[in-house]
């Protein structure tokens, strides 16, 4: 899986988790519903991205040894 793909599976999963926590804890989540879709949205005009950053210290969008494609 690519590098942008994680990102949005993990931008995507924090959404949906929060709305969750929103309908069944309490509203206050969705300010993390907000952060996410700011962060997106800085992300996608700066093109600065720090899970982006965090993925790639863990070595997530790198080839590894003997890939062919």
């Amino acid at each position: 899986m690519t590098l942008e793909r994680y990102i949005r599976l993990f931008a995507g999963t924090f959404i949906l988790v929060s709305l969750l926590l929103a309908h069944f804890q309490s509203p206050h989540w969705l300010w993390f519903t907000a952060f996410v879709g700011f962060n997106l949205l800085q992300s996608s005009l700066t093109r600065f991205c720090p899970l982006e950053i965090v993925l790639k210290k863990l070595g997530v969008g790198k080839p590894s040894a003997g890939c062919c494609s």
